[in-house]
């Protein structure tokens, strides 16, 4: 009878991080043994409260991942491999942790590392880098998600200040980060500036800058989102990223860290594969391990022959960034069919687990929930559907002529 190591080693039927370098399988490995260690004991207690598990912050910052791909300033500077591995790992362990990481240490960081001067980089991101500080990346908002470059928030100089007016939702860790990186419309020409909007000496935001929770969500409950109104927020000029200068900046940003979603559910697929069939080797029916069911045994050679798919996509997808050679339709293609594709693994494990499922003890419920928030960021289905057809066909599909 196969076992948890066996199931494990399944989950990479076609061996591909046997081509793994042996830094990156030792990254690999090390994240593993952090989740084991610091976050499965702790994450459904936390889930189920909707609390970040903040303890797991300073072992985390020594882990050696925080920044991804920025070199220096503490960061370890990563391909856009490495950086895959970590979304997939942290993927396969909490979703909650991974939206963490990927808003203050690619979104925030990121922000300051390429649109910032080098005395912006040395100012907040080696503090950054060891969590010290936090970063949260204030883009979206009520009205503006997947057209965010139609975005409302303001902001008008006024001598050597500027003040910031508007409305952002759905920020991740906006009601605690230290630094939020707020993307504004610059009254004065039209085009978006970037605003790293600082907490007080005292620990407290600045006036007119009120940040609350969303509550009341079915999935990533372990990291808080936040709805922020900017009434009057004065922020120096020092404050304000040299290198942004249009929403073009933004799309920089983005495109630095395009993919790190579609990794994120393969790690989701990995465990809903891995917990399914650990669940049906352990679990009896009618006097025998429900693994040794023909319709069992089905369902797991589909759902490993899925995430195999996925996998290799996201491998492929890697190669072709490190050769400059990703179109923003092969992107697209590679995030609506791995979420597609996860969200179906994950549901499919629940399913064998029957009402089990439904637990968070066996953690699948977790995985399943929060795929349906990675179907939803970083494009939703339907956004990237429409990019690859309008690739196909050559003709927008986003804005239609309103009939008379």
């Amino acid at each position: 009878m196969a076992t948890p190591h066996d199931v494990i080693h399944h989950a990479d039927y076609f061996q591909l991080d046997a081509s793994l370098s042996p830094e990156l399988l030792d990254l690999r490995d090390r994240i593993r043994a952090f989740g084991d260690e610091h976050i499965l004991p702790v994450i459904n207690e936390h889930w189920e409260r909707a609390e970040l598990p903040t303890a797991v912050l300073e072992p985390l910052a020594e882990l050696g991942v925080i920044g991804t791909y920025i070199p220096d300033y503490g960061c370890p500077g990563l391909s856009r491999l490495g950086a895959g591995i970590v979304a997939r790992e942290f993927g396969r362990i909490d979703g909650s942790i991974n939206t963490f990481l990927g808003v203050h240490s690619n979104l925030a960081m990121g922000s300051i590392y390429l649109l910032g001067s080098e005395e912006q980089r040395q100012r907040w991101l080696p503090e950054m880098a060891r969590i010290t500080k936090t970063g949260a990346f204030a883009l979206t908002e009520p009205a503006h998600g997947s057209d965010s470059v139609s975005l409302e928030t303001s902001a008008r100089r006024q001598g050597a200040t500027w003040v910031l007016n508007g409305h952002k939702r759905w920020i991740g860790n906006g009601h605690a980060a230290d630094r939020t990186v707020v993307y504004a419309r610059d009254v004065a020409d039209g085009e978006v500036k970037a605003f790293v909007v600082e907490k007080q000496p005292d620990g407290t935001f600045p006036p007119g800058y009120r940040p609350t929770p969303i509550e009341g969500k079915m999935a990533k409950r372990a990291i808080v989102q936040a709805d922020i109104i900017i009434d009057n927020v004065v922020v120096p000029e020092e404050n304000r990223l040299a290198h942004c200068e249009s929403f073009a900046g933004v799309t920089r940003v983005l495109n630095a860290t395009r993919g790190g979603a579609s990794w994120e559910a393969v790690g989701h697929a990995m465990a809903g594969f891995e917990l399914a069939a650990q669940y049906a080797l352990q679990r009896e029916q009618f006097g025998s391990p429900i693994a040794s069911f023909q319709l069992v045994q089905e369902k797991l050679a589909t759902m490993l022959a899925e995430l195999t798919q996925i996998q290799l996509l996201t491998t492929r997808m890697a190669e072709l960034q490190e050769q400059d050679q990703l179109t923003q339709a092969m992107a697209s293609l590679v995030k609506m069919t791995t979420a597609r594709t996860a969200l179906a693994i994950c549901r499919e494990a629940r399913d064998m687990m029957g009402g089990n499922g439904l637990l968070l003890e066996h953690h699948v419920a977790r995985h399943l929930t929060d795929m349906e928030v990675v179907s939803t960021y970083e494009g939703t289905d339907s956004i990237q559907a429409l990019i690859v057809g309008r690739d196909i066909t050559g003709i927008s599909a986003f804005t239609r002529k309103a009939r008379g």
